[in-house]
């Protein structure tokens, strides 16, 4: 029901994701509300489109609809102080979503493109993020989102916005007990996976249904985007 979910602006799109039923959760649906789309995208007449969109570099925004999937996956973890990883943070827009659902918590986006981070930092205090960011409630850093970001870890929640060949470790061992991750894996056939550690440590990894993101690479992978 994606295709049939795109709006005329920003509540409209969330609107028709949730007479569709791909949003359900009222805390899911007030932060998606919060966080206009126009404001995390170079193509504005893309906003509304419920598709993914080029943000240059060779990354993208993923579609709203897999949006709505992560935070209502990950909801249960999004607790008040949270603290959440976003791995290939692009423009910010998922960071913002996540800010939201634990504004007393702390998100920190990785990407490795240090273009993009700004880029992001720019979206986000458009979107009226700038004390947030001034007081290190949403931080911004370059590296290596593959191998997380241990110095601000455990995490409650890791979302990964591009899809990894297989399941990297390091960001398995940053999952806070308990924890939850959401990541598309694979190079082929893609699927998302839900992985989870209790609070003893233990970790299951559930695989929910398959997708098609761009590949979670490296910068010099991306060097001709530069």
């Amino acid at each position: 029901m994606a295709w049939r979910s795109h709006g005329r602006d920003n509540n409209d799109l969330i609107d028709n994701m949730k007479r569709n039923g791909l949003l359900k959760s009222d805390r899911v649906i007030e932060a998606m509300k919060k966080v206009d789309r126009a404001n995390y995208l170079r193509l504005k007449s893309d906003a509304y489109y419920d598709a993914p969109s080029p943000i240059e570099f060779g990354a993208t925004i993923s579609a709203p609809h897999m949006h709505a999937y992560a935070a209502e996956n990950l909801l249960p973890l999004c607790k008040s102080g949270a603290k959440i990883l976003d791995v290939g943070s692009g423009s910010g827009y998922t960071c913002a979503v996540f800010h939201h659902l634990v504004e007393d918590g702390t998100v920190i986006g990785i990407d490795h493109i240090p273009e993009l981070v700004h880029f992001s930092v720019q979206n986000l205090r458009s979107d009226g993020l700038g004390a947030q960011i001034d007081g290190d409630r949403i931080k911004m850093v370059v590296g290596d989102g593959r191998q997380g970001y241990p110095e601000s870890g455990p995490y409650n929640v890791i979302h990964v916005g591009a899809s990894a060949p297989a399941l990297p470790q390091a960001l398995v061992e940053q999952l806070a007990r308990p924890g939850r991750m959401f990541i598309p894996v694979g190079e082929g056939e893609q699927y998302i996976w839900q992985v989870d550690k209790d609070e003893h440590g233990s970790v299951k990894k559930t695989k929910l249904f398959g997708v098609r993101y761009v590949p979670l690479t490296d910068r010099q992978s991306q060097q001709p985007y530069l």
